[in-house]
């Protein structure tokens, strides 16, 4: 593992930027009034193992404007290499402030992706939180390949100045950077469950569970079936472990 530069520092070969929320934020309100789509990924370990194993996936996470590190499996891995991350920056906390931010500045968002009618309660349960926010459009996650085109047509013709795509990882985030030129919205986020979470589908961890990195213990009791998922942490770490002595 070596750092790519002062602000960033590889897990697996796979890119972190080294920054704590508010510096996440900072960098957002940055980047986004540039020119061309800002990207944001958050990769845990699970998108880690995937991207050391793809080289495509590591190349777009790489090619990212802003890499969070969503899980704390990443925490403890940064440890163990000696380069520690400065904390866990949640998809979904981060969203909150994106939002937060777009509601103050007039920005419009676009929901896309998840079960018909996710988005749509998702967005309507947002603005009772955000009532100024301005939401351009929502569209549920079921399409042909063949009618990707249109929804990026749809999601311009929106005048969305912020796209949230929940398609799951890493096919989100794949979709936003073929489109990346096309879109013209000034940012996108994958957004994985969170829309289920905003939509009521999905409950989020009770905030001690947060606050000590079990999380992912309060979804296996929810789901169950993610019990396969589950083990692909202590895979992580034993390969943390392993790639660290090599180095």
């Amino acid at each position: 593992m070596n750092a790519e530069n002062e602000n960033r520092v590889k897990i697996l070969g796979v890119p972190m930027d080294l920054i704590d929320s508010g510096q996440a934020m900072a960098l957002f309100e940055e980047k986004f009034p540039e020119p061309g789509l800002t990207m944001i990924v958050t990769p845990n370990p699970e998108i880690v193992l995937a991207a050391n194993k793809d080289e495509s996936l590591k190349t777009l996470i790489s090619g990212a404007d802003i890499i969070l590190p969503d899980g704390v499996g990443l925490l403890y891995a940064s440890k163990i290499i000696g380069h520690p991350l400065k904390e866990r920056v949640t998809g979904i906390d981060f969203l909150m402030d994106i939002l937060d931010y777009l509601e103050k500045n007039g920005k419009s968002v676009f929901f896309f992706g998840s079960k018909p009618g996710v988005a749509r309660d998702a967005a309507r349960n947002l603005q009772k939180k955000y009532p100024a926010l301005k939401v351009a459009g929502t569209r549920n996650g079921y399409f042909k390949p063949e009618e990707e085109e249109e929804i990026v047509r749809e999601i311009n013709e929106s005048g969305a100045d912020f796209l949230c795509v929940a398609l799951g990882a890493p096919k989100q985030e794949q979709f936003i950077e073929k489109y990346r030129k096309e879109l013209r919205c000034g940012g996108a986020i994958g957004v994985g469950g969170s829309l289920d979470v905003f939509s009521g589908n999905l409950k989020r961890a009770p905030e001690f569970y947060r606050n000590h990195g079990l999380e992912w213990l309060y979804r296996l009791i929810q789901e169950p079936s993610r019990y396969k998922r589950m083990m692909q942490l202590p895979v992580f770490m034993v390969k943390v472990i392993l790639h660290g002595r090599k180095q």
